[in-house]
């Protein structure tokens, strides 16, 4: 199998107080796709992306990466493939400097000083942070500290990027530059979000979840034109999607992803 593609079949998790987070979860992902998963609050959707690179392992089905499975015994291996961009980059941030922070992953796989140094140059640059390598973290705006934290994954080098809410807190000048940088990623992505014009700009593909299942599956503009499959997600159409409210003018955009 491509080291690129994943495989979730019948997937269930409950949390140790009851609550069943995923019920039977299904989907493929193949190289260089990019996989929006949208729901209401409580859907599933960060359990389920927690599973991808094994924070969190199955206790009902599977979930296979490049032919390997989650499970306690390869999770070296998967998180080596699969790079995971948290909801909250604080999570992702707790070194002195930038430049320590994106260094640490590669630090740790053994590498030598100096690809340590030529990776984190390397992400710094895709990521237009290259000015930040010495600030502390806690002196980034949200936008910068985003920017930091998907550059963190990067310089692991993995061949899957799983995004928790990735423009949660932008203010609209560094979303439009996290648009940017996203369309540039070549990797397999698989990107739980709540704003659902990403989605359309981003992904060929959008999974609707409501209470832990998947609903549909299905092309993105497909999704977002299906009004009662939003409804039952308890979502609405993306901005960029819907008529104008004052003369029914339809929107010029159509939902697809830009190349």
């Amino acid at each position: 199998m491509n080291r690129h593609a994943i495989a979730v079949r019948d997937l269930s998790f409950a949390y140790p107080d009851g609550t069943l987070a995923l019920d039977g979860v299904s989907f493929d992902a193949v190289h260089g796709e990019s996989v929006a998963v949208v729901g209401a609050n409580g859907a599933g959707k960060s359990t389920l992306l927690l599973h991808l690179n094994g924070l969190l392992t199955p206790q009902r089905g599977s979930v296979d990466v490049g032919g390997t499975p989650v499970a306690r015994d390869t999770l070296p291996e998967i998180r080596r493939t699969v790079g995971m961009v948290f909801q909250d980059p604080d999570d992702q941030l707790f070194m002195p400097t930038v430049a320590e922070d994106v260094g640490f992953g590669p630090l740790n796989l053994g590498l030598p000083p100096e690809a340590v140094a030529a990776r984190v140059a390397s992400a710094l640059q895709r990521v237009g942070a290259e000015h930040l390598a010495e600030r502390p973290p806690y002196r980034l705006s949200g936008g910068e500290k985003r920017a930091v934290a998907i550059a963190t994954v990067l310089a692991m080098e993995p061949d899957v990027l799983v995004m928790d809410e990735p423009s949660s807190g932008l203010d609209p000048r560094a979303r439009r530059r996290l648009l940017g940088l996203l369309k540039g990623f070549d990797q397999t992505r698989v990107i739980a979000t709540h704003d659902l014009d990403l989605a359309a700009e981003l992904c060929t593909r959008t999974i609707v979840m409501a209470g832990g299942r998947v609903l549909a599956d299905r092309p993105t503009a497909d999704v977002f034109a299906d009004d009662a499959l939003l409804e039952a997600g308890g979502l609405e159409r993306p901005l960029g999607m819907r008529s104008c409210p004052v003369c029914g003018t339809e929107p010029a955009r159509s939902g697809t992803p830009q190349k």
